[in-house]
């Protein structure tokens, strides 16, 4: 029986990993809007009176290597590592929605070209195509790492949705617009796309989260944005400069606790809407 909205609120307001994971990312949606009115430094300005100075009254959260102040790091980080998850999820859940939603409905030998190159793209280690393709472009921005992880993430989401796709379009209601004439546009946007709402909401989440995961991994290893700031940038440049054996604490824990509060964040969200929206889920 389909949910109605009350019923969705209500249910969505007792789940507690649902408020748990809301509350984790308006704090760092709030540190991303409202951080750039207290960033006093630009990222990569020397700001710093001393290098690898600790927090102080001047720099709240101690300054880098090269005098660089870190809260101004940690505010446009924040931003750019927002940006990047919420383009890639963007890209990589429209990708594979198309293709999902098309060759599902669609069937036939169009249905196998497109699970075909799907498969194909699945076999492929993700990182290791990103890795290829980062590497040979000589201008990284946060737009372009955006765009190379969303068109590498969405063949599960292919997969997914035509499964669910293939068995929608056996229901009456769908069988009964083919018959009235409706066009397969028409059906898989106003009568399968509609039903699938809460599962499309959940993978975006997930492809915002993974994008975050991708995106740290290649600044890790040298191949993030040759310009600007992220939080996996920051991380990357403390284990550069040994950070860690140093004791230079405040340079790598907000840019790691960070990544790690998102990421716990968007789990949180995604299990808490599959609770909200699964009734064997939410009788438990």
């Amino acid at each position: 029986m389909r949910l109605k909205d009350n019923d969705i609120l209500h249910y969505a307001l007792r789940n507690r990993k649902l408020r748990i994971g809301l509350a984790i990312i308006a704090f760092f949606m709030l540190v991303m809007l409202a951080g750039p009115l207290f960033a006093r430094w630009e990222a990569r300005e020397r700001a710093g009176l001393y290098p690898s100075a600790p927090p102080n009254s001047t720099n709240w959260m101690g300054t880098t290597k090269m005098k660089e102040d870190i809260f101004s790091q940690f505010i446009f980080g924040t931003q750019s590592t927002f940006l990047i998850g919420f383009l890639a999820g963007c890209i990589g859940t429209t990708i594979g929605l198309s293709i999902g939603f098309f060759a599902g409905y669609v069937g036939g030998w169009f249905d196998e070209l497109l699970m075909m190159l799907t498969n194909i793209l699945l076999v492929i280690p993700s990182i290791a195509l990103l890795i290829i393709l980062a590497a040979y472009l000589p201008y990284r921005g946060v737009q372009i790492q955006s765009v190379i992880i969303g068109c590498t993430a969405w063949p599960w989401v292919a997969r997914a949705v035509r499964s669910q796709t293939l068995s929608l379009k056996q229901r009456g209601f769908v069988s009964l617009a083919r018959i009235s004439g409706v066009s397969p546009l028409r059906i898989i946007f106003e009568d399968i796309a509609p039903n699938m709402l809460s599962y499309v909401v959940m993978v975006f989440i997930l492809q915002f989260g993974g994008a975050i995961l991708y995106a740290v991994a290649l600044d890790f290893i040298g191949l993030g944005p040759t310009r600007g700031i992220s939080l996996g940038l920051m991380m990357q440049e403390a284990f550069q400069n040994n950070a860690l054996q140093v004791g230079y604490w405040w340079w790598f824990i907000p840019s790691g606790l960070s990544i790690t509060l998102i990421v716990s964040g968007l789990f949180f969200l995604n299990t808490g809407l599959d609770e909200v929206f699964n009734p064997k889920l939410r009788d438990q």
